[in-house]
C-alpha cells in the first residue's frame, strides 16, 4: 500500500494504469502544465520530451543495468524484479521533492519483491478506462486480433517480455490490475477515469493538480488541457513518431474515444469482456 507522509513529501508519485488507458495523455498534460508554470516556451516534438517531467519505469534500462551490473537481456526475470527496488530508490534519491514515474505494473509482488518500492513511494494517480474500449487499442498495440487482446485482458498474472531497452512488466489481468491499485483507498491515491478526462476535463485535471499539491491558475490548467488533447497528441505523432509506440502497431494514438467499443466489438466480444470483468467494471460505474 502507498501512503504519503506530509512531513516527507519526497519520493515517487506513480502514474499508473493498465496499458492503453490514458497514461500518456495524463503525462502530456503534466508536461504542459509544468512547462507553462515554469514560463518555458513550446518546443518541437514535445511528445518525445515527456521524460523531462515524468519517466517510464520499465524504460529506465540504464539504471537497471547499473544495478544489475549487466545488460537487461542477460538478467533473469527474478534478477530484474529484485533490481526494481533499488532502481526506484535511486530515482527517489535523485530528486529534491517528488518524481513522477509511469508504470503499467500491477501493484503486487514478483519473486518475493514488490513491483513498486513502498519505501520510496509517496502517492499515485491511477487511471482506469472501460475495458471494452481498452481492447481495440490493446489489439493494435499487441499486433493481435480482438480475440487475442480479450484473452490477454483476462489472463491472470500476464507479463510482457523484456527487451534490450525495457524491463519486463507484470500487467496481470485487467481486473487484477484494477483491484490491486484500488482495493485499499488512501489519501495518497487518486483514481481517475479516462472517461472523465473527456467529459469533464477541467474538474478532473484540477483534481490531479490538487493531488500533486500544485497551485497553477485556472488559466494555466485550461491551457495545459488544450495542448494535451488527443487530436494534439495524434498530430504530433504523425509529424514526429513516438518512441514509446509498439513496433507491432503503426500508430500509438488510434482513436481515443469513449464508448467507441460499440462500433469495434461484436456483441459476443463485448459480452465476453463483461463476463470476465463485470465486478470491477460495476465498481467503476461502467455497467450502470
Amino acid at each position: 500500500m502507498i501512503n504519503v507522509d506530509p512531513r516527507r513529501p519526497k519520493g515517487i508519485v506513480w502514474i499508473a494504469s493498465y496499458p492503453k488507458s490514458g497514461n500518456t495523455w495524463m503525462r502530456m498534460f503534466l508536461y504542459q502544465l509544468m512547462r507553462i508554470m515554469g514560463g518555458h516556451p513550446r518546443e518541437a516534438d514535445e511528445l518525445n520530451k515527456l521524460d523531462r517531467s515524468s519517466m517510464y519505469e520499465s524504460h529506465l534500462f540504464g539504471l537497471f543495468e547499473q544495478v544489475l551490473g549487466k545488460p537487461l537481456p542477460d538478467a533473469t526475470r527474478v534478477e530484474v524484479s529484485k533490481a526494481r527496488e533499488r532502481v526506484h530508490a535511486i530515482v527517489a534519491e535523485r530528486v529534491d521533492s517528488v518524481a513522477l514515474v509511469k508504470t503499467h505494473n500491477v501493484l503486487g509482488h514478483f519473486g518475493g519483491v514488490p513491483t513498486v518500492n513502498p519505501a520510496v513511494s509517496v502517492g499515485a494517480i491511477y487511471i482506469v478506462r472501460d475495458p471494452r474500449d481498452v481492447v481495440p487499442s490493446l489489439a493494435k498495440h499487441l499486433g493481435s486480433p480482438i480475440e487475442g487482446a480479450i484473452r490477454v485482458l483476462g489472463q491472470s498474472g500476464f507479463s510482457t517480455q523484456g527487451t534490450e531497452e525495457s524491463a519486463f512488466e507484470i500487467w496481470g489481468s485487467w481486473s487484477e490490475h484494477v483491484l490491486s491499485w484500488t482495493m485499499t483507498p488512501t489519501e495518497a491515491m487518486l483514481v481517475v477515469r479516462y472517461e472523465d478526462m473527456h467529459t469533464k476535463p477541467t474538474e478532473t485535471f484540477t483534481a490531479v493538480v490538487n493531488h500533486l499539491r500544485q497551485s497553477p491558475t485556472p488559466e494555466q490548467i485550461a491551457e495545459a488541457i488544450e495542448l494535451s488533447t488527443f487530436d494534439s497528441l495524434r498530430s504530433q505523432e504523425e509529424q514526429y513518431d513516438f518512441r514509446e509506440r509498439s513496433p507491432r502497431a503503426d500508430r500509438f494514438f488510434v482513436a481515443g474515444k469513449s464508448g467507441g467499443w460499440r462500433e469495434k466489438l461484436s456483441d459476443a466480444e463485448a459480452a465476453a469482456i463483461v463476463e470476465a470483468h463485470g465486478p470491477q467494471m460495476r465498481n467503476l460505474g461502467y455497467l450502470d
